[in-house]
């Protein structure tokens, strides 16, 4: 198989050059590693031009399902791994990536969690909580015992190209809140969407830092679950947090 990571950017100069490092530096190297700049404003293309053997893609239209769509068409592997331009993979994040989908029951899509670089440790450990216990409940509830969905970590994803194509690809029309469940639940129509804590990254915790703790999981919770239930996000517009 071959991989095709994808970056989608606005406005991340400060944080890219460790996300490409990370993902240049892997075990398993990606086939190739894929910028989409999405209307930034600073310069993140450029610190993703110096990067070797990066692509840089533009997408003028302001929009995280939008980046992510001309990502994929543009991307040429097998798999599609979207990673958030404030993680950072550790080097074998590709090769338990890659793992996960030569298993004997394939499937469709992988996922994972976060542990957080830039805060406090309650804070971490109450995450490392959740992602442990909630998240994979979660899962299991609304994959296996209700279909309706799935969780989908949209910092850390790879799904199978075919599959992606097979649901139309990302849906456009969602700003950004949702967007994740979104796709979770239509690849859950195709095949299994797994829950693979093996292939966590590192993330920054800069909109729960900024926002409070207490209202990004409100913002969370009450998005994936009108996904689940109503097909549509509750909230139509978003803040962006870049510092």
């Amino acid at each position: 198989m071959t991989i095709s990571v994808i970056v989608c950017a606005y406005n991340e100069e400060a944080y890219l050059p460790a996300c490409l490092a990370s993902l240049l530096a892997q075990t398993r190297p990606a086939n190739e590693v894929i910028v989409v700049d999405n209307a930034s404003t600073d310069g993140t293309a450029l610190v993703a031009e110096a990067a070797p053997g990066v692509t840089v893609v533009g997408e003028p239209r302001k929009g995280l399902p939008l980046a992510r769509e001309k990502g994929r068409r543009r991307a040429r592997g097998d798999l599609l791994a979207f990673l958030d331009a404030d993680c950072r993979a550790p080097a074998d994040w590709l090769a338990q990536v890659e793992a996960e989908f030569e298993s004997p029951s394939a499937p469709v899509a992988v996922t994972a969690g976060y542990r957080f670089y830039d805060w406090d440790l309650p804070s971490r450990a109450l995450m490392r909580l959740y992602d442990c216990t909630v998240a994979p409940l979660a899962h299991l509830l609304v994959q296996r015992v209700l279909r309706a969905g799935a969780v989908l970590y949209g910092g850390n994803f790879t799904v199978r190209r075919g599959a992606l194509e097979a649901i139309g690809g990302f849906d456009t029309a969602i700003e950004f809140h949702g967007e994740d469940t979104n796709t979770g639940r239509r690849l859950s129509r195709v095949g299994e969407v797994r829950l693979a804590p093996r292939c966590w990254v590192e993330t920054s915790a800069r909109r729960w830092k900024a926002m409070g703790r207490l209202a990004v999981f409100r913002l969370y919770v009450r998005n994936f679950t009108s996904e689940i239930l109503w097909r549509r996000p509750r909230d139509l517009s978003h803040e962006d947090i870049r510092s």
